[in-house]
C-alpha cells in the first residue's frame, strides 16, 4: 500500500500532479481534516473544489479523512479546545517567554487519523504501508522530525526527487492548477506576525474567532490558576499584539518553523 499524506498545500499538491503524470507511483492520496470549524476555509475550498477533481480526472483517490472517536462519533480540533473539561491544551499555544508549549494537535488529528485508515486498509507491523510526506529539499532538516509507526514506512519523494518548494510551484502552474495557499488552522500559533497581521486585515471573521478561542482558553486556565497562554509569542493577547491591520509584513515576521510539517502546512 502506498499513499500521500496529503495537506492540500504547495508541496503534497505538486506530489498530486506528480502522481496524475505517473512521475511517482502513489495512487492513494489521504487528506486529514481536522474539521471545518479548524482548517483554513482556503485550504479546504483548494481540495474541495481544485485538488478533489483534479485527482478524479487523474484516476488518483483522494480520500478525506477525520478523527473519529471510539463510540463512533467525530470530533474537530476546535470542538476538543472548546470542549469545558478539557485540562491539557493540544496546540502549541506560547508561554508568557514565547516559547511554545508542547502540543498533540497533530498526533492526534492527523497521524492517528492516517493510521486508523492504514491499519483498517491492511496495514501491519508486518507488511506496513508506505507514506509519502511533501518535504522538499530546501525543508530537508525537517526530515527526521517525523515519527514512524510500526504500521508505515516513510518516504520523502520530493527529496529523492530533489525538489524545492519553488519546483513544487511550478510543477503544479504548469498543471494548470492555482497555486495553493499555505494549508494550517487559521488559529496555529505557529503563524508567522505578518500572516496574523494579514488575517486581521483581509479575514476579520477568522481573526475575532482566534481570539475568542484564546479567551476561551485563558478563560478555563484562570479557572484551573494557571498562567495566561497566548497565539503569538508576544507574551499579550492576540488583539493587542496584533494591532496594525494594514501592514502585512514586517522585520520579525521570521516564523517559527517548528510545526510537523510532514503532516501540517505542505
Amino acid at each position: 500500500m502506498k499513499v500521500i499524506s496529503y495537506g492540500g498545500g504547495v508541496q503534497s499538491t505538486a506530489l498530486l500532479v506528480l502522481a496524475a503524470h505517473r512521475e511517482i507511483d502513489y495512487p492513494t492520496f489521504l487528506f486529514a481534516n481536522v474539521g471545518d470549524d479548524s482548517e483554513h476555509p482556503a485550504t479546504l475550498a483548494y481540495v474541495r473544489e481544485v485538488a478533489v477533481p483534479y485527482a478524479v480526472r487523474a484516476g488518483i483517490d483522494l480520500q478525506q479523512l477525520k478523527r473519529v472517536r471510539r463510540d463512533g462519533t467525530s470530533e474537530t480540533l476546535m470542538q476538543r479546545l472548546n470542549r469545558p473539561d478539557t485540562r491539557s491544551i493540544p496546540i502549541p499555544v506560547r508561554m508568557a517567554n514565547g516559547a511554545p508549549g508542547r502540543r498533540s494537535c497533530t498526533a492526534d488529528f492527523k497521524i492517528r487519523v492516517v493510521g486508523r485508515w492504514l491499519r483498517e486498509h491492511g496495514a501491519t507491523a508486518a507488511e506496513p504501508a508506505t507514506v509519502g510526506i511533501g518535504i522538499s529539499l530546501d525543508e530537508i532538516h525537517r526530515a527526521n522530525r517525523r515519527r514512524c509507526e510500526p504500521h508505515e514506512r516513510i518516504e520523502y519523494p520530493l527529496l529523492d526527487l530533489r525538489l524545492r518548494r519553488t519546483d513544487c510551484e511550478r510543477i503544479i502552474e504548469e498543471a494548470g492548477l492555482p497555486v495553493p495557499p499555505k494549508s494550517s488552522c487559521f488559529f496555529c500559533p505557529f503563524r508567522t506576525v505578518g500572516a496574523w497581521r494579514q488575517q486581521r486585515r483581509d479575514e476579520p471573521e477568522l481573526f475575532t474567532r482566534s481570539v475568542q478561542l484564546e479567551e476561551t482558553i485563558n478563560e478555563r486556565r484562570a479557572a484551573l490558576g494557571r498562567d495566561p497562554v497566548y497565539l503569538t509569542r508576544y507574551g499579550r493577547p492576540l488583539a493587542e499584539a496584533i494591532t496594525d491591520p494594514g501592514m502585512v509584513r514586517g522585520p520579525d515576521d521570521t516564523g517559527d518553523g517548528s510545526c510537523d510539517s510532514g503532516w501540517c502546512m505542505t
